[in-house]
Parts: C-alpha cells; structure tokens; sequence
C-alpha cells in the first residue's frame, strides 16, 4: 500500500516540472524590456512649478504632516513679495513608501508623483533627494493651476492686487 503512494509521489513532481517546462516563461528580462505600469502608478516624488515658471510650493508643512513616515522636511521662507516658498526641500527616498498621501495634501499641486521608479543605489545618502534634484522645469499633471492666482498673496498687498493675480475666489460661490 506504501509502495504505491511512494512512487506517486516521486512520480508527481516530474510530471508537475514536465508540465512547466513547455510552458512560455513569465519572466520579463528588466532592464531591457520596461514593464508596462498603470497611468496611476506612484514612484518617484516631484516638485512642479506654475505656468509663470515659479515654484509652486509655498512650504505648508502639510506634506510632512502627512507622510506617515516622516521622509519629508522643508525650511520655509518668504520673498520681499510676500510669496512663500521652501529655502530647502528634502525628499529621504530611503524611507520613502509611495503612498502618495503627500501629493493628496499638497494644496498647490507642487508635490507630484511620476512612473519613474528606478530608484536604487549602493549608498543610502544617494537617495536622498535635495530641492535641486527634485524640481522640475514644467508643470506635472496640472498645466493651468496657479495657486497665487487663485488664492492671491495678501502680505505685501491686498490679495488679487499683486500683478498678475486675479480677485481671490469666494468659496460661497462655489456651495450648490
């Protein structure tokens, strides 16, 4: 009786490698061959500018408040205009997990996420990421959002009467 379920089971992993041997290989051959990623893919962290070719972000803190990982630290300053913006930006992709609960809570669209997850080295101080290697010179997935535009400045004149800016947006007008 034992003999049996012996040789069935020296017999079985044969078979079970037979029947794989014939069968097209799964595995892509990386780096040659890029794989396919979904448009929403999160990777690599970026930060975009405005369609006048400024920076966007304005150094809320929000991003780091939200990453629940604490790889992102900023210094805020602010221009004789009044502007806000980040005198240093810093991305530890290390500890980086790509949740991209830091881009949700960006509310200038400055933080963004792109498909370029090739992020590896030997040296951990390599990754991470200073605002010169982070931003970029276009405007991401948002070609026309302008957050001063939006929201106007308010320090070095009333908001919306800043050259180039627009009355601020009444958030009434916006409730159905």
């Amino acid at each position: 009786m034992h003999i049996w379920r012996d040789i069935r089971g020296t017999l079985q992993p044969f078979w079970v490698t037979l029947r794989n041997m014939f069968r097209k290989p799964v595995t892509q051959l990386y780096p040659e061959e890029k794989p396919q990623l979904s448009p929403r893919y999160r990777a690599r962290l970026i930060l975009t500018r405005d369609p006048d070719g400024n920076e966007r972000c304005v150094a809320c803190h929000l991003c780091s408040a939200a990453c629940p990982v604490d790889c992102i630290s900023m210094q805020a300053t602010e221009a004789e205009d009044g502007r806000r913006y980040a005198a240093w930006f810093r991305i530890n992709f290390t500890r980086c997990i790509f949740c991209g609960l830091c881009t949700e809570a960006c509310p200038t669209l400055a933080i963004q996420v792109t498909g370029d997850f090739e992020l590896a080295g030997r040296d951990p101080l390599k990754l991470v990421y200073e605002k010169e290697d982070l931003l970029v010179d276009h405007c991401g997935q948002n070609n026309e959002y302008n957050f001063y535009r939006q929201a106007g400045i308010g320090v070095a004149a009333p908001r919306g009467k800043n050259p180039q800016e627009s009355d601020p947006v009444d958030h009434k007008d916006l409730l159905p």
